[in-house]
C-alpha cells in the first residue's frame, strides 16, 4: 500500500512539473541587445492581465498571438533603448507610478501613504490591490511601466524634434469647437469657501476651533482670504475655494441633498451656512461668487476664476491627442525596423503555436 501511494505522489509530482516545464517554454527568442525569452508563462500573464483590464472573459488564439507581438516589439525596444544607452531610474518609475495612482485618488501620496489608505478602504495590501485592478502583482507592474518609460523615452530621443512640429492649427481648433459646441456649456455654478475643522482624537476641541472661526467670520474679524494665509501656520483646520455646479453629483459631494442645493443657490453673494458634523469634521461654508449659465466661446475661461480659455483648453487637448498619434506611429515603424531575423526569432510557429495558445 506505501509503495503504490509513493507512486501516485511521483506520478503527480512528474504532472505538476511536466506542465511548469511547459509553461516554461519559449516562444519567441529576443537577442538584439542581449539573449532574451518570452515563455508561455509570461503570455498567460500578460493576456490575464488583459482580461482584467479590459473585462473580456477570453481571447482568440489569433488574439493572443496579437498580444504575443506585442510583447516581442516591446522587448525589441527596451532592448534597442538599452544599446542607445537610455534608462530609466527605479525612483523614476515609483514616481510615475504614484502620478498614475494619484489620477484615481484625486491627490498624490507617498506609497507608504497609499498602502495605508487601501488598507483601510479595502483590507488588502497595495501589492494586492494591484494584483486585483491589473492582474500583476505591484513589482511587475512597476517593470511593466518601466518598460513603458523607456520606449517612450527612447522614440522621444529619435523623434523629438519632429514631434514639436506636432501641433493643431488655428482651423484645426474653430473646426472642433464647431463639431462640440453643444459640449461647451458652463452650468449655474456657486463659489464656496469652505471652512473644515477634523474631529481627531479631540472633537470638542474641535468644535470649539471651528465655532471660534465661525464667529469671527460672522462678525468680520476675519476673511476668507486670512483664514487661507493662515493655515500655513495653524494646521488644525483647512479653508479654500471650491466651485460648485448645479447638479446631484456636486450635491453627494458636499453631502447634502439636492434640494438643499438647490436652496443654496437661491443664497445671495456672502451668505454663511450654518455648522455642521459629520462623521470625520465639523465645517461651514461662505458664498463667495455666483456664475450664470451660459454657452462657452473660444475666449471664455474654463473655470471661473481660471486664465485658460477654451480656445487653449481644445489647443492642448488636440496637442496631446496629435502627438499621441504620432508616437504610436512611430512606435510602428520602429517595431517593424527592429522586426529582423538577426533580432528576433519565434521558436514556435504555425499549428504548434496554435495548439499552445488554445484552451486558456
Amino acid at each position: 500500500m506505501k509503495r503504490i501511494a509513493l507512486c501516485s505522489v511521483l506520478l503527480l509530482v512528474s504532472g505538476v512539473l511536466a506542465f511548469a516545464q511547459a509553461d516554461l517554454q519559449p516562444l519567441a527568442n529576443i537577442k538584439l541587445n542581449k539573449s532574451e525569452s518570452i515563455t508561455l508563462k509570461q503570455l498567460k500573464s500578460r493576456v490575464e492581465s488583459y482580461k482584467l483590464q479590459t473585462g473580456m472573459a477570453s481571447f482568440t488564439v489569433e488574439q493572443k498571438k496579437e498580444i504575443l507581438d506585442a510583447m516581442i516589439d516591446e522587448v525589441l525596444v527596451v532592448q534597442a533603448a538599452q544599446k542607445a544607452g537610455i534608462n530609466v531610474t527605479d525612483s523614476e518609475v515609483n514616481d510615475y507610478f504614484l502620478d498614475n495612482m494619484a489620477q484615481q485618488i484625486g491627490q498624490k501620496l507617498t506609497e507608504a501613504q497609499l498602502a495605508q489608505i487601501v488598507q483601510q478602504q479595502t483590507g488588502m495590501s497595495l501589492d494586492q490591490y494591484i494584483k486585483a485592478q491589473v492582474g500583476m502583482t505591484l513589482s511587475e507592474y512597476k517593470a511593466y511601466m518601466k518598460n513603458q518609460l523607456v520606449v517612450s523615452r527612447y522614440i522621444l530621443s529619435t523623434k523629438q524634434s519632429e514631434l514639436a512640429s506636432v501641433v493643431p492649427t488655428d482651423s484645426d481648433i474653430r473646426a472642433f469647437y464647431e463639431m462640440n459646441k453643444a459640449s461647451f456649456v458652463q452650468n449655474d455654478i456657486l463659489k464656496l469657501f469652505l471652512v473644515v475643522v477634523p474631529k481627531g482624537k479631540d472633537e470638542k476641541a474641535a468644535q470649539k476651533k471651528i465655532t471660534s472661526i465661525y464667529e469671527e467670520i460672522k462678525s468680520k474679524k476675519t476673511t476668507p482670504d486670512k483664514l487661507k494665509a493662515a493655515q500655513k501656520a495653524d494646521t488644525s483646520y483647512q479653508a479654500g475655494d471650491l466651485y460648485v455646479s448645479k447638479n446631484t453629483q456636486a450635491a453627494q459631494q458636499l453631502g447634502i441633498t439636492y434640494q438643499v442645493l438647490l436652496d443654496l443657490f437661491t443664497k445671495n453673494v456672502d451668505y454663511v451656512s450654518e455648522i455642521t458634523s459629520t462623521t470625520d469634521d465639523f465645517q461651514f461654508y461662505i458664498i463667495r461668487n455666483k456664475y450664470g449659465a451660459k454657452m462657452l466661446e473660444l475666449s471664455d475661461v474654463v473655470q471661473p476664476d481660471s486664465t485658460m480659455t477654451i480656445y487653449e483648453y481644445i489647443r492642448q487637448n488636440l496637442t496631446a491627442q496629435q502627438q499621441n498619434q504620432f508616437m504610436a506611429q512611430a512606435a510602428q515603424d520602429l517595431t517593424k525596423e527592429l522586426r529582423t531575423a538577426s533580432n528576433f526569432q519565434m521558436v514556435k510557429t504555425g499549428s504548434a503555436l496554435d495548439k499552445l495558445l488554445e484552451n486558456w
